[in-house]
């Protein structure tokens, strides 16, 4: 093979290895926002309400055309109070036994972002949830304890805006879980096994 042809085939090669590390790029989000349960009547039966504020961070590799993976988590965690309801259509009856609840989504997903390397870019993604459910109530002075964890799905939708190293975004999404019991067993007596719920977040994002 001639000078010319090697040394063309060299760069090509270059180029080839050269191009996804060009294309990558890594940033680390840190998130804060609100979060609703999607067991509405047993939070709001325990709670008074089924939202809170939430908190967390993910970290996000776009790695081909604006396609990317991220993977993160989000903590929310709520105070109420042991309560008994003998059916759906029930009254709830306060009993004054202190229960507290924390939610943890830890996720791994897979997303789109439309007109990357723009001012302001949309993007979607989907992907799987393992929540991490802690409660713990005292009655009587004896304290109870559960603690579980259960698989589900993910889906969201956002928007960032920036091309420097600092960004900020905004993002909405849902999660769910399937076959959980909680809240001092009022899921149960409601229905409602799904202890995910709906997220809206802001974002502070730093790219690489």
């Amino acid at each position: 093979m001639s000078t010319p042809k090697r040394s063309s085939l060299a760069c090509a090669l270059v180029a080839l290895v050269a191009a996804p590390g060009a294309a990558g790029e890594l940033a680390v989000e840190a998130q804060a926002g609100y979060f609703q349960m999607a067991a509405g009547n047993s939070a709001s039966a325990v709670f008074g309400s089924s939202g809170a504020g939430t908190f967390g961070g993910a970290v996000r590799y776009t790695f081909w055309r604006g396609a990317f993976v991220t993977a993160g988590a989000r903590t929310f965690s709520k105070e109420g109070e042991r309560v008994f309801v003998a059916s759906p259509t029930s009254p709830v009856q306060k009993l004054g036994f202190p229960l507290s609840v924390r939610l943890t989504p830890i996720f791994v997903a897979v997303g789109y972002r439309l007109r990357d390397g723009k001012l302001i870019v949309p993007y979607a993604g989907l992907g799987g949830a393992l929540t991490s459910y802690k409660e713990e109530s005292e009655v009587a002075g004896e304290t109870f304890n559960e603690d579980h964890t259960d698989g589900g799905f993910l889906g969201f939708a956002g928007v960032e805006v920036g091309r420097g190293l600092f960004r900020v975004g905004a993002e909405a999404g849902y999660t769910t879980t399937s076959g959980a019991v909680g809240l001092g067993g009022v899921t149960k007596v409601y229905d409602e096994d799904n202890l995910g719920g709906w997220h809206v977040v802001g974002k502070a994002v730093v790219a690489f």
